[in-house]
């Protein structure tokens, strides 16, 4: 029997506007934090774990878009090589571990063992009991050599996720998302849940604990994921040095060769049509449009008919009065 405590209730989503001025906010301390990972050479791992289309990825886009991808690295490794399957596991991680001054951002982690290999049957039981013995060691040696190790959990409910899935299956430019493993988690939803239980026993640590980020609205999952990650880094506001633009000296014994020598692309942007597209509209902004349209067409139609309907009631009163006057 479902527990109502632990029943979702579907949050009001985030004005576009509010939402879009405190994104551009926390971008802004973003970048403040990030000049301070620099001159501190602080060493900072963000992991981004949850269900499939739960919104880790667009998280992760929001949080670097202004960042200098030479500070703060995506990692978001693919299966695993042969070779990397004979090494210990942790092994092909540590690699990608930031050095001073370098903020690492991993889209899905280590923790791969934790859920869709034990989940789909991708490693051994030995191999799994053994992820979940060495990970609260690995992890406490990254925290007792300096690193910061930030862990978020995004939470999305099983309708929400069907819901963004479907959703993706006739977006030409969302439908790479969709893999038979993702696919296939809509049958394991309840295996999923109890893997993730399991695993938050084992690894939620007073050192690196898990933070689990509700993320049905995606936009205040944002808002809310970037905000405490920025409470939680002890950065402190780096001023940058002021920068002169210099003058520009004027050319001397250069001439430049001919524009005709060159090779330009093809100018495409100059046959396009002057009005915009703009974002697809939803379905009901459609439905409002083509509303609207037929009844400008049917208006049109009318205006067309009203001569020839004119002349016909025009007609039809002259026999009536030609039949009185009779």
């Amino acid at each position: 029997m479902p527990n109502p405590s632990n029943a979702r209730v579907k949050p009001k989503r985030v004005p576009l506007p509010v939402y879009s001025a405190e994104l551009r906010r926390l971008q802004t301390e973003l970048v403040a934090m990030q000049e301070w990972v620099k001159e501190s050479g602080a060493r900072i791992v963000v992991i981004f774990e949850g269900r499939d289309a739960a919104g880790k990825g667009s998280a992760i886009k929001r949080v670097t878009e202004f960042l200098n991808p030479r500070v703060a690295r995506i990692v978001a490794l693919p299966v695993p090589t042969e070779r990397e399957r004979g090494q210990w596991y942790f092994q092909r991680y540590i690699e990608h571990l930031p050095s001073t001054g370098e903020i690492v951002l991993m889209d899905r982690s280590w923790y791969n063992r934790a859920g869709v290999e034990h989940v789909m049957g991708y490693c051994t039981p030995d191999e799994y009991r053994r992820f979940l013995h060495q990970a609260p060691l690995f992890e406490r040696m990254l925290v007792e050599d300096g690193i910061l190790l930030v862990k978020y959990w995004f939470s999305v409910s099983d309708h929400e996720q069907e819901r963004r899935f479907r959703s993706r299956l006739n977006d030409p430019m969302r439908r790479w998302k969709l893999s038979g493993t993702d696919l296939f988690s809509i049958t394991k939803w309840v295996d999923y849940s109890r893997a993730k239980d399991e695993m938050f026993v084992h690894t939620d640590l007073p050192e690196a604990p898990w933070w689990v980020v509700e993320s049905e609205d995606k936009r205040a999952a944002r808002l809310n994921m970037i905000s405490h990650l920025l409470s939680i880094v002890p950065y402190t506001h780096r001023e940058p040095p002021l920068v002169t633009i210099p003058v520009r000296p004027a050319g001397t014994e250069y001439e430049r060769p001919p524009r005709e020598l060159n090779r330009p692309v093809p100018d495409i942007a100059a046959n396009l049509s002057a009005e915009p597209t703009g974002k697809p509209k939803g379905k009901a902004k459609i439905k409002k449009q083509a509303k609207k349209k037929a009844k400008a067409e049917a208006k049109a139609e009318a205006a067309k008919l009203a001569p020839e309907k004119a002349a016909k009631q025009e007609a039809k009163q002259k026999a009536a009065e030609a039949k009185l006057t009779v």
